[in-house]
């Protein structure tokens, strides 16, 4: 596994936390700890300074690589509480920890272990949940000021798009060098080329450029894309659209890339080109308006009426299939793929300098197909700046 850099962040005195999961799955521990590892573990902030229980097999990598002031030995914890206790076990050694550095009271998130939550409280500790009506500051999230990211972060993003980047190129290759055959399928290396084989392509492309898609990925042709989180599967054909969205992790940082283009391999009819040149437009429109104090509903709102003012109608059709655009314009990215902000009409928060966004306006109509452009830009004072970056040449002979 890659050696992480650690940064420390501190801890407010007034709201000490407790967390129990794994980092390669909870960007909360993963941010908080600064470290990487595939098992879950305890850890907790206490007057300020990060605490990790760690098993002994990872204690000395925690010390070298962690972000934590202290890493405790979680085994050796326990050996010594079953000389007094033989059914002593992670809970008992939390308590034990937290009560030696003056800790009662913690706020948990809400997907903290249910199990484990009570037999904590069992044992005497007071544990809120973060947004709960016992929570005095009743904030959903356990740690708000994750969405602003540090330079290392926003490297990390710049990372992830580069291997998303190679995928894209993987595509156009494959795009450019196959043929229809007399059924309209494109044929590439004497085979049919499906949304499988471009799949299996990109993921190649992504690994050899630093990155995973862990979650997947989609490369959805013509009417598979009007669903928009459809994976896509099966033939693809001369003159349709395909939406290609790739979100890797970045193996070095562990953040996520998030980038969309659509291609064409042919040429595309004016309802098609009509539909790619108002969504691109959309996207640059969005663009041009982030910067801090903006709110997400607002930035939303742009395509919303680009998209009404060219006629373009949103909601169910006859099918009762939903067409138009009828998705947020964006989110945040980081150690999760969507986290806050959103760009939606849901958030009317404004954007502070430091976000990472994304910005993926798109339109989906059956007999057309789908289209979505995405970018990622970072929130600055007076504007934004692209944290991704490759052509919009989605016409491809």
């Amino acid at each position: 596994m890659p050696r992480l850099a650690a940064k420390k962040k501190s801890a407010a005195r007034q709201e000490d936390v407790l967390l129990m999961a794994t980092p390669t799955k909870n960007a909360d521990i993963r941010w908080f700890s600064g470290f990487h590892a595939s098992d879950p573990f305890p850890a907790f902030s206490a007057q300020g300074r990060r605490i990790g229980l760690l098993p002994l097999l990872e204690v000395g990598r925690a010390k070298a690589e962690s972000a934590f002031d202290e890493v405790l030995n979680l085994t050796e914890i326990i050996t010594d509480l079953r000389r007094t206790n033989p059914r002593a076990a992670i809970a008992d050694a939390i308590v034990f920890a937290a009560l030696q550095r003056g800790v009662r009271k913690f706020r948990v998130p809400g997907d903290f272990p249910t199990t484990l939550l009570l037999r904590l409280q069992e044992l005497g500790l007071e544990l809120v949940a973060a947004g709960s009506g016992r929570d005095e500051r009743a904030d959903p999230v356990l740690f708000p000021q994750r969405w602003v990211k540090s330079k290392a972060e926003l490297a990390g993003i710049r990372a992830g798009n580069r291997a998303a980047c190679a995928g894209f190129a993987a595509v156009e290759q494959a795009l450019a060098e196959s043929r229809p055959d007399r059924k309209g399928r494109l044929i590439w290396k004497g085979k049919v080329l499906t949304s499988e084989i471009l799949q299996q392509e990109v993921q190649a492309a992504t690994v050899r450029a630093g990155g995973l898609c862990d979650t997947g990925l989609i490369c959805a042709p013509g009417d598979q894309a009007v669903d928009c989180h459809c994976q896509g599967s099966g033939p693809i054909y001369a003159n349709q659209l395909l939406v290609l969205d790739i979100f890797p992790r970045d193996l070095a940082s562990w953040n996520y890339g998030d980038m969309t283009r659509t291609y064409l391999k042919g040429k595309a009819s004016p309802a098609q080109r009509k539909m790619v040149e108002a969504v691109k437009t959309a996207h640059g429109r969005i663009i041009k308006a982030v910067r801090a104090g903006v709110t997400g509903a607002a930035l939303h709102q742009i395509p919303v009426d680009y998209f009404k003012s060219l006629g373009y109608v949103t909601g169910p059709n006859k099918q009762g299939v939903y067409v138009g655009f009828f998705h947020g314009s964006g989110h945040g990215l980081g150690y999760d793929i969507h986290e806050e902000p959103y760009l939606s009409p849901r958030n009317p928060n404004p954007l502070v300098v430091g976000n990472a966004i994304t910005v993926e306006p798109g339109l989906y109509y059956p007999g057309i197909g789908g289209c979505r452009f995405e970018d990622c830009v970072v929130v600055t004072k007076d504007g934004c700046e692209l944290l991704s970056k490759h052509p919009y040449r989605w016409e491809i002979a």
